[in-house]
Protein backbone atom coordinates (compact mmCIF):
# COMPACT_ATOMS: atom_id res chain seq x y z
CA UNK A 1 0.00 0.00 0.00
CA UNK A 2 1.43 3.44 -0.91
CA UNK A 3 2.42 5.51 2.11
CA UNK A 4 0.12 8.35 1.01
CA UNK A 5 -2.86 5.99 1.38
CA UNK A 6 -1.43 4.68 4.64
CA UNK A 7 -1.34 8.24 5.97
CA UNK A 8 -5.01 8.75 5.15
CA UNK A 9 -5.97 5.54 6.87
CA UNK A 10 -3.83 6.32 9.89
CA UNK A 11 -5.75 9.52 10.45
CA UNK A 12 -9.18 7.95 10.40
CA UNK A 13 -9.30 4.19 10.04
CA UNK A 14 -8.08 1.16 11.91
CA UNK A 15 -7.49 -0.55 8.57
CA UNK A 16 -4.01 0.97 8.45
CA UNK A 17 -2.87 -1.70 10.84
CA UNK A 18 -3.73 -4.63 8.55
CA UNK A 19 -0.36 -4.48 6.80
CA UNK A 20 2.19 -7.18 7.60
CA UNK A 21 5.59 -8.06 6.22
CA UNK A 22 5.64 -11.50 4.65
CA UNK A 23 8.55 -13.90 4.85
CA UNK A 24 10.18 -12.10 7.77
CA UNK A 25 12.16 -13.91 10.43
CA UNK A 26 11.80 -10.93 12.74
CA UNK A 27 10.39 -11.05 16.23
CA UNK A 28 8.39 -8.21 17.77
CA UNK A 29 10.60 -8.20 20.83
CA UNK A 30 14.29 -8.00 21.65
CA UNK A 31 16.13 -10.92 23.25
CA UNK A 32 15.11 -12.00 26.73
CA UNK A 33 18.32 -10.53 28.14
CA UNK A 34 17.52 -7.08 26.77
CA UNK A 35 13.94 -7.34 28.02
CA UNK A 36 15.18 -8.22 31.50
CA UNK A 37 17.53 -5.25 31.46
CA UNK A 38 14.72 -2.97 30.38
CA UNK A 39 12.52 -4.22 33.22
CA UNK A 40 15.30 -3.82 35.78
CA UNK A 41 15.98 -0.25 34.73
CA UNK A 42 12.37 0.76 34.20
CA UNK A 43 12.30 2.94 37.32
CA UNK A 44 15.71 4.51 36.76
CA UNK A 45 15.60 7.92 35.08
CA UNK A 46 17.57 8.25 31.85
CA UNK A 47 19.17 11.57 31.01
CA UNK A 48 19.55 12.53 27.37
CA UNK A 49 23.23 13.43 27.12
CA UNK A 50 23.96 12.39 23.52
CA UNK A 51 22.16 11.85 20.22
CA UNK A 52 22.39 9.38 17.34
CA UNK A 53 20.61 9.35 13.99
CA UNK A 54 19.37 6.40 11.93
CA UNK A 55 17.13 5.79 8.90
CA UNK A 56 15.74 2.31 8.38
CA UNK A 57 12.40 2.42 6.60
CA UNK A 58 9.23 3.76 8.19
CA UNK A 59 10.30 5.76 11.22
CA UNK A 60 7.38 4.41 13.27
CA UNK A 61 9.00 1.00 13.63
CA UNK A 62 12.56 2.19 14.19
CA UNK A 63 11.34 4.58 16.89
CA UNK A 64 9.30 1.84 18.56
CA UNK A 65 12.24 -0.56 18.98
CA UNK A 66 14.89 2.03 19.76
CA UNK A 67 12.79 3.33 22.65
CA UNK A 68 12.88 -0.13 24.21
CA UNK A 69 16.68 -0.15 24.51
CA UNK A 70 17.87 0.45 28.09
CA UNK A 71 19.75 3.72 28.34
CA UNK A 72 17.67 5.46 25.67
CA UNK A 73 15.82 8.49 27.02
CA UNK A 74 13.58 9.23 24.03
CA UNK A 75 13.31 8.90 20.27
CA UNK A 76 11.80 11.30 17.76
CA UNK A 77 10.70 10.58 14.22
CA UNK A 78 11.72 13.04 11.53
CA UNK A 79 13.36 13.74 8.21
CA UNK A 80 17.06 13.95 7.41
CA UNK A 81 19.50 14.15 4.52
CA UNK A 82 17.42 16.18 2.10
CA UNK A 83 17.79 19.45 0.27
CA UNK A 84 15.07 21.72 1.71
CA UNK A 85 14.25 23.07 5.16
CA UNK A 86 11.25 21.94 7.22
CA UNK A 87 9.91 19.34 4.78
CA UNK A 88 6.40 17.99 5.20
CA UNK A 89 5.45 14.33 5.12
CA UNK A 90 3.66 14.88 1.83
CA UNK A 91 6.78 16.42 0.25
CA UNK A 92 9.04 13.62 1.48
CA UNK A 93 6.59 10.95 0.33
CA UNK A 94 6.38 12.55 -3.10
CA UNK A 95 10.20 12.35 -3.40
CA UNK A 96 10.47 16.12 -3.70
CA UNK A 97 13.10 16.64 -0.99
CA UNK A 98 15.55 13.68 -0.97
CA UNK A 99 15.01 13.32 2.76
CA UNK A 100 14.92 9.94 4.45
CA UNK A 101 12.49 9.01 7.19
CA UNK A 102 14.83 9.00 10.18
CA UNK A 103 14.91 8.94 13.95
CA UNK A 104 16.84 10.93 16.53
CA UNK A 105 17.86 8.75 19.48
CA UNK A 106 18.50 10.65 22.71
CA UNK A 107 20.51 8.53 25.12
CA UNK A 108 22.78 8.43 28.14
CA UNK A 109 26.26 7.17 27.13
CA UNK A 110 26.88 6.25 30.77
CA UNK A 111 24.12 3.64 30.46
CA UNK A 112 24.33 2.53 26.83
CA UNK A 113 27.09 2.90 24.28
CA UNK A 114 26.74 4.30 20.79
CA UNK A 115 27.91 0.91 19.51
CA UNK A 116 25.04 -0.85 21.30
CA UNK A 117 22.52 1.54 19.80
CA UNK A 118 23.97 1.19 16.31
CA UNK A 119 24.05 -2.60 16.68
CA UNK A 120 20.37 -2.61 17.62
CA UNK A 121 19.63 -0.57 14.50
CA UNK A 122 21.02 -3.34 12.28
CA UNK A 123 19.06 -5.92 14.28
CA UNK A 124 15.63 -4.29 13.94
CA UNK A 125 15.54 -3.51 10.23
CA UNK A 126 16.79 -5.26 7.09
CA UNK A 127 20.11 -3.61 6.11
CA UNK A 128 20.25 -5.68 2.93
CA UNK A 129 17.13 -4.25 1.29
CA UNK A 130 18.14 -1.66 -1.27
CA UNK A 131 14.77 -0.36 -2.46
CA UNK A 132 12.99 0.37 0.80
CA UNK A 133 12.03 -1.57 3.88
CA UNK A 134 9.57 -4.44 3.85
CA UNK A 135 6.50 -3.44 1.83
CA UNK A 136 7.45 0.25 2.00
CA UNK A 137 9.21 0.90 -1.29
CA UNK A 138 10.79 4.23 -2.12
CA UNK A 139 13.84 6.42 -1.71
CA UNK A 140 12.64 7.86 1.61
CA UNK A 141 12.84 4.38 3.17
CA UNK A 142 16.47 3.60 2.38
CA UNK A 143 18.82 2.32 5.08
CA UNK A 144 21.33 4.88 6.34
CA UNK A 145 23.28 5.95 9.41
CA UNK A 146 24.11 9.62 9.95
CA UNK A 147 27.41 9.95 11.82
CA UNK A 148 28.73 12.97 13.70
CA UNK A 149 32.40 12.02 13.86
CA UNK A 150 35.06 9.51 12.87
CA UNK A 151 34.38 7.36 15.94
CA UNK A 152 30.74 6.81 14.97
CA UNK A 153 31.77 6.08 11.40
CA UNK A 154 34.31 3.50 12.59
CA UNK A 155 31.71 1.82 14.80
CA UNK A 156 29.32 1.42 11.88
CA UNK A 157 32.01 0.26 9.49
CA UNK A 158 33.01 -2.42 12.00
CA UNK A 159 29.39 -3.56 12.50
CA UNK A 160 28.78 -3.70 8.75
CA UNK A 161 32.02 -5.67 8.32
CA UNK A 162 30.81 -8.19 10.92
CA UNK A 163 27.51 -8.59 9.11
CA UNK A 164 29.20 -9.07 5.74
CA UNK A 165 31.44 -11.72 7.26
CA UNK A 166 28.23 -13.50 8.28
CA UNK A 167 26.96 -13.40 4.71
CA UNK A 168 24.75 -10.31 4.77
CA UNK A 169 24.99 -8.09 1.70
CA UNK A 170 24.59 -4.83 3.60
CA UNK A 171 23.53 -1.77 1.60
CA UNK A 172 23.29 0.66 4.52
CA UNK A 173 24.90 4.00 3.68
CA UNK A 174 27.02 5.94 6.16
CA UNK A 175 26.37 9.65 5.78
CA UNK A 176 27.47 12.77 7.66
CA UNK A 177 24.97 14.28 10.06
CA UNK A 178 22.78 16.98 8.53
CA UNK A 179 19.84 18.98 9.88
CA UNK A 180 17.16 16.82 11.48
CA UNK A 181 13.57 18.02 11.10
CA UNK A 182 10.91 16.69 13.44
CA UNK A 183 8.05 14.90 11.72
CA UNK A 184 4.46 15.95 12.33
CA UNK A 185 2.99 15.27 15.77
CA UNK A 186 0.80 12.39 14.58
CA UNK A 187 3.95 10.45 13.61
CA UNK A 188 5.51 10.62 17.09
CA UNK A 189 5.15 7.46 19.24
CA UNK A 190 2.72 6.20 16.63
CA UNK A 191 2.59 2.56 17.69
CA UNK A 192 2.52 3.30 21.41
CA UNK A 193 -0.36 5.75 21.05
CA UNK A 194 -2.34 3.34 18.88
CA UNK A 195 -1.42 0.30 21.00
CA UNK A 196 -0.15 -1.56 17.94
CA UNK A 197 3.12 -3.18 16.90
CA UNK A 198 5.35 -2.46 13.88
CA UNK A 199 4.30 -4.01 10.60
CA UNK A 200 7.77 -4.43 9.09
CA UNK A 201 10.34 -4.09 11.85
CA UNK A 202 11.38 -6.65 14.42
CA UNK A 203 14.41 -8.03 16.19
CA UNK A 204 16.60 -10.45 14.20
CA UNK A 205 19.81 -11.92 15.70
CA UNK A 206 21.99 -10.97 12.74
CA UNK A 207 25.19 -10.89 14.78
CA UNK A 208 24.60 -14.32 16.31
CA UNK A 209 25.18 -13.19 19.88
CA UNK A 210 21.67 -12.75 21.30
CA UNK A 211 20.85 -14.63 24.51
Amino acid sequence: MPRRQLLQLALGSAAAFALACSGSQASDSAPAEASAEAQASADAPVEAKAVAYFAGGCFWGVEYFMEKLPGVASVESGYMGGKIENPSYEQVSAHETRHLEAVRVNYDPDKVSYEAIAKRFYEIHDPTQANGQGPDIGAQYLSAVFVANDEERAVNEALISRLRERGYEVVTEIKPVTEFYDAEDYHQDYYVRHEKKPYCHGFVDRFGDAK
